[in-house]
């Protein structure tokens, strides 16, 4: 039976406005998530709505600041990477930026050098705008945090599974430096999910993710989050909605849709990439594979120990003999889209010394593990002997250039 619902008063106009504000009470638990699209909400007095703006109590007050579906992916988010809280943004680099602003204070940043072209791009921005003073520095061990970190440093900022380089970091040994020197550590962990790696778990003050990829995981949606303790969430959450990158409730829903099926398109993903690194490295024309699955990764161990036996990723690197034959492999691919990005179920193809990291000069790019010939693949959930063969004819268009 249909619920009964009041019927609006008025005249014709103000019943079709109010009337559609008029929900039914469920007293079902929904299945799948809900969507609350509205930018705006009521109170019963102008005290409430000052209340609601200003934190005085919880609730809902204006789109800016949060939505119910928004809440949801908080939650769920912080569950997945064992963490008190978490917070989403519009992308991304909105979470990178909230949570650097927050905790980072007067001092400076000491970042990886193994960076995401658009992190990188971020840094600069900030250091040629805003005054922000970075440091870059080849982090992968505790070592590598000893010898670099200054006493003006106030922040350190990693990647767990470096892009694209892949190489692993050791976060647990690098939090306990960051630690003993009281210095947050914030990685991003976008390439392993928390599907692989909770580096909130490892030490890490806050877990930075493009849910762009792999949380999403369909190419449909941009959004990024944050987890970390609830004091640093609060402050990222007032420097997300003052900044207007908050997320929006159907953006959000595409979000927990997507994390539904993490676990299952993390395996197919890495069961594919695994595949592909092998197929790669039995070939004559690839210099050099990189993918922490294979037993010669230089953190193959240390991958093992952190993801646990789930995987290692979807992602891989490996070179060819210069930037024509490079190319030459991207252009030739059929299955692999040549298309930005990752983490989705589609498998793509990615030059980045003329993409990604297009920012970055030969000396910058051989700082990031790269080099003018590398190709990243993003390995996605189709057949394997599809992208198997598209590889090999890919290499074969490759090697004719030589």
């Amino acid at each position: 039976m249909e619920p009964t619902l009041p019927r609006p008063g008025g005249g014709f106009a103000t019943r079709a406005v109010q009337g559609a504000a008029i929900v039914p009470e469920v007293t079902q638990k929904p299945v799948g998530p809900a969507i609350w699209p509205s930018a705006t909400w009521a109170m019963p007095t102008s005290a409430d709505v000052g209340d609601l703006l200003t934190d005085g109590t919880p609730g809902y007050v204006y789109g800016r600041y949060d939505n119910p579906t928004a809440t949801t992916l908080h939650g769920l988010v912080a569950s997945l990477h064992e963490a008190p809280a978490a917070w989403a943004s519009a992308s991304g680099t909105a979470a990178i930026h909230s949570v650097m602003s927050v905790l980072k204070g007067s001092g400076r940043i000491l970042s990886t050098s193994r960076l995401y072209g658009g992190t990188w791009a971020l840094l600069q921005r900030l250091a040629n705008e805003s005054g922000w003073v970075v440091d870059h520095a080849d982090l992968l061990t505790a070592d590598d945090v000893r010898a670099t970190l200054s006493d003006d440093h106030t922040l350190v900022y990693l990647e767990t599974l470096a892009n694209p380089s892949t190489a692993v970091a050791d976060i647990a040994g690098m939090a306990e430096v960051c630690r003993e020197r009281d210095v947050p550590l914030v990685v991003d962990n976008t390439f392993a999910s928390p599907w692989l790696c909770r580096p909130y778990e490892l030490g890490a003050t806050a877990v930075v993710e493009s849910a762009t990829k792999y949380l999403a995981g369909h190419g449909d949606v941009v959004a990024g989050v944050v987890a970390a303790d609830t004091d640093v969430i609060a402050a990222v959450r007032h420097h997300t909605f003052e900044l207007g990158a908050s997320l929006g409730p159907f953006e959000a829903w595409l979000v927990v849709r997507g994390i539904q099926t993490l676990p299952l398109r993390m395996r197919a993903s890495g069961a594919n990439a695994l595949a592909v690194a092998r197929t790669l490295a039995a070939s004559d024309v690839v210099a050099g594979v990189r993918y922490p699955g294979l037993e010669d990764h230089p953190q193959h161990a240390l991958a093992n120990e952190m993801f646990g036996g789930r995987g290692h990723g979807g992602v891989l690197s490996f070179d060819l003999p210069d930037r024509v034959a490079a190319e030459g492999f991207a252009d030739a691919c059929r299955v692999f889209a040549r298309a930005a990005s990752l983490g989705g179920t589609h498998s793509l193809v990615l030059h980045p010394a003329s993409t990604s990291h297009r920012q970055l000069d030969d000396a910058a790019l051989r700082a990031a593990g790269l080099g003018p010939g590398t190709i990243r693949l993003a390995v996605g959930i189709e057949d394997e002997q599809d992208l198997l063969d598209d590889v090999q004819q890919a290499l074969a268009a490759a090697a004719d250039l030589r």
